[in-house]
């Protein structure tokens, strides 16, 4: 089974740029319809209001034990007569017809559908189709006025199982599910096609319940459905096959909506995912929480490309707030258009970068002298490293974390008032400080390396030094500490996160301690997770440094907004399914593909849509596991709790292209029960050059209302053969005529122009 993509996710929000963004309706609201500028909601009470400026245009009360349980905008006679009237079915198996402008029920029929409540209203170009929860299908054609109406009752009744959980019109037949089962049928207003098409059900038994779906235009023969269990399938319209399913979310998907190529899907966690289905495998265009309770529908408004020359997706949450979104994603684009320019306006260079983490078990730099190897050991990485430009040490336990005693002091004394930096660090930090000062000058003679900057949390200590004459070219230095014991209490577990600028790209490095235990693998996501989501550092307000120095919508605030990032630590991940003797024994014999196999980090990886660091790279292991040791030793645990060998201790990159490992190096220093890992970076920075950037985010504009004008028209097109059914003379001559009107409409200088 696929998982799409989510290496280069976007995580700021579509705003559209005209109107208003979101209508609070102020009553409970499940069902909504969009026409252009118009919402229409209902339940207690159905209201209309405009997205233009957010005005109330109709308010009407469904009368006490009655809601409103579907709705939708009644066909007009021409296209410009869309959206003046709507109707509304309800849980007493009435339909009700409700003109917009005059705020009244212009026509009713009590007994549309029995007392069956009215459960679906669909549109069929100028048809109805209205169903109820006992499986009543009618279908109400138009009269002389080419409009359906409700005076002449149902031009045909048809049946269909009970049980429904979703349905779509798709071309002229209805797609139809109960729980796991689809089944395509064809009303018609004269009855004479054979309703039923399929003579079984499509079933995917590998997914849940189908709750959503959509039709993609730029790919018509295919039909997307959402699942209780975060899955999408995908049906042929020709002949009824799965042609693939693909595992998008651990998160039921409410609902589906297709914008040109991509598929939008709103979740039961308030997020609103964007994916593209051309590549393979998808990729994650963009996430964000669109609402703070689940998402209950997405419409993608085909209707809002002719009648406001825009596109737009919108959504209703179970916060009864309705939202439009830009279906076109204009900032993305124009973000990741500036990105694939910058080679036209930035100059490059190559810098070097030796990283280490090592959990130091509560040792000292004294307790390094008692072995040979021990006490050469930074000695030998800095005169093996190459002269980096930048060195980052990062620990973990640099204090007994096993001291349970020393722990709770640590956690429940009051903090004495803050002095500074060197005042608050234990000695312990500043011992390793400066050992590390007087390593880089013992071992690294002729390089002058400057502290940039150090940070300690309960165990974890972060120091990193750069070249003197890179320290100029430094800004924007942040730090930022996430806590992760004791539900996020206590920074026994968690990390350290450091991020800064040199010259225009900015840098992001992560030193985490992570939740320990064989059976902890969840508790490890979910502390990757809040590391990740964390809002640590200062936003950059200045919308072109976003663009130039941030990455995927971010503004700086977050891990993953910086273009280059490393995350190193003590992750804890561990090796399942096997004894301990079985570990041991594979890693005597250099089996270790064996082991990786069944490596927690590597497995979430593969199978885990949701994990979170499957945003970044890891260099192949070709090392033995560095976790866990009888300290002064190579022989792996034998205390009485004999633990497992594992590759707890972990160096992972994420750099769109832009960081290339050189290599990934255990390294035999016995005073702890972990190895230290090391790994060489080469980190590709840039520096702006103003006027080529101002040129080419010209360029970037001028492309961007190409596109958009080429979207438009497909837009328009695929609204008016497809929703409204004119033929494609027909719409093709609307099309030029409102686009003569529209410009006749403008100032006289716009026209010269």
């Amino acid at each position: 089974m696929a998982y799409p993509d989510a290496t280069n996710t976007n995580r700021s929000k579509p705003y559209i740029s005209k109107g208003v963004h979101e209508i609070y309706t102020k009553y409970d609201t499940r069902m909504l319809d969009v026409c252009g500028e118009l919402v229409c909601t209902t339940g207690g009470f159905t209201r209309v209001w405009s997205f233009l400026d957010g005005e109330l245009l109709m308010s009407l009360s469904m009368g006490e034990g009655q809601k409103g349980t579907a709705v939708m905008f009644k066909p007009g006679a021409h296209v410009d007569d869309e959206g003046t009237k709507v109707w509304i079915g309800n849980n007493h198996g009435e339909l009700l017809e409700a003109d917009i402008g005059t705020q009244r029920i212009t026509d009713s029929l009590p007994n549309a559908h029995g007392r069956y409540e009215i459960i679906r209203i669909y549109r069929h170009f100028n048809e109805v189709w209205t169903l109820d929860d006992s499986g009543a299908l009618n279908v109400w054609g138009p009269d002389e006025s080419h409009t359906p109406t409700l005076s002449n009752g149902p031009s045909q009744s048809f049946r269909v199982p009970r049980g429904h959980t979703f349905s779509m019109v798709v071309g002229d037949e209805l797609w139809y599910a109960t729980g796991k089962d689809i089944r395509v049928f064809k009303p018609t207003v004269d009855g004479k096609t054979q309703f039923q098409v399929l003579l079984r059900a499509l079933c995917q038994q590998d997914a849940g319940e189908v709750i959503s779906g959509a039709l993609l235009a730029s790919d018509p023969d295919r039909v997307y459905f959402g699942h209780s269990d975060g899955k999408v399938s995908v049906y042929s319209r020709k002949d009824y096959t799965c042609q693939c399913i693909m595992n998008v979310s651990q998160y039921k998907i409410n609902s589906l909506a297709a914008a040109g190529s991509y598929l939008w899907a709103g979740y039961n966690n308030g997020k609103v995912a964007v994916y593209d289905v051309t590549q393979t495998p998808w990729m994650v265009k963009k996430e964000w929480v669109a609402h703070e309770n689940p998402v209950i529908k997405l419409i993608a408004d085909h209707s809002t490309s002719y009648r406001l020359d825009r596109y737009q997706v919108v959504s209703l949450g179970a916060d009864n707030m309705v939202r439009t979104w830009d279906a076109l994603l204009q900032e993305d684009w124009l973000e990741g258009e500036m990105k694939r320019k910058d080679v036209e306006y930035c100059e490059f260079q190559n810098l070097k970068v030796l990283i280490m983490t090592w959990n130091a078990g509560a040792s000292t730099p004294h307790s390094l002298r008692y072995s040979e190897s021990d006490a050469n050991f930074f000695r030998d990485l800095l005169q093996t490293s190459d002269s980096p430009d930048i060195i980052i040490f990062g620990f973990q336990e640099l204090v007994d974390l096993e001291d349970k005693t020393a722990t709770a002091k640590r956690f429940l004394k009051p903090k004495k008032k803050e002095g500074s930096d060197q005042e608050r660090m234990s000695h312990q930090y500043r011992d390793w400080r400066d050992f590390l000062i007087r390593s880089l000058d013992d071992y690294m003679q002729g390089d002058l390396y400057h502290l940039l900057h150090t940070s300690p949390l309960v165990g974890l200590f972060t120091c990193i030094f750069v070249k003197a004459d890179l320290r100029g070219r430094i800004s924007n230095l942040s730090s930022n500490e996430v806590k992760r014991g004791l539900g996020g209490l206590h920074g026994n577990k968690g990390a350290i996160v450091v991020r800064f600028l040199i010259d225009d790209t900015s840098l992001c490095f992560i030193n985490c301690h992570l939740a320990a235990g064989q059976s902890g693998a969840n508790q490890r996501h979910n502390d990757v997770a809040a590391i990740l989501d964390a809002s640590v550092f200062p936003s950059e307000r200045d919308p072109a440094v976003r663009i130039d120095s941030y990455v995927g919508g971010g503004d700086g605030t977050m891990v993953l907004d910086h273009e280059l990032c490393v995350l190193n630590g003590d992750l804890n991940y561990r090796i399942d399914t096997m004894s301990r003797d079985t570990v041991v024994t594979a890693v005597k014999q250099g089996n270790l593909t064996k082991l990786l196999e069944r490596d927690q980090l590597l497995v979430a990886k593969r199978r885990n849509p949701g994990f979170r660091l499957r945003a970044f790279d890891e260099l192949p292991i070709t090392f033995a596991p560095t976790y866990k040791y009888d300290v002064g030793t190579d022989n792996y645990d034998t205390s009485e709790k004999k633990r497992s060998p594992a590759w707890c201790d972990r160096l992972l990159y994420r750099g769109r292209g832009r960081i290339e490992q050189l290599d990934y190096r255990r390294h035999e220093v016995r005073v702890s029960d972990h190895r230290p890992v090391t790994g060489r970076f080469r980190f590709l920075v840039k520096r702006i050059d103003p006027k080529r950037r101002a040129q080419a985010w010209m360029e970037c504009q001028q492309l961007w209302e190409d596109l958009r004008a080429k979207e438009a028209h497909a837009e328009k097109y695929y609204y008016l053969t497809q929703v409204i059914g004119y033929d494609e003379a027909t719409s093709e001559r609307l099309i030029k005529e409102q686009a003569s009107r529209r410009q006749m409409n403008r100032s006289p200088s716009r026209r010269q122009a």
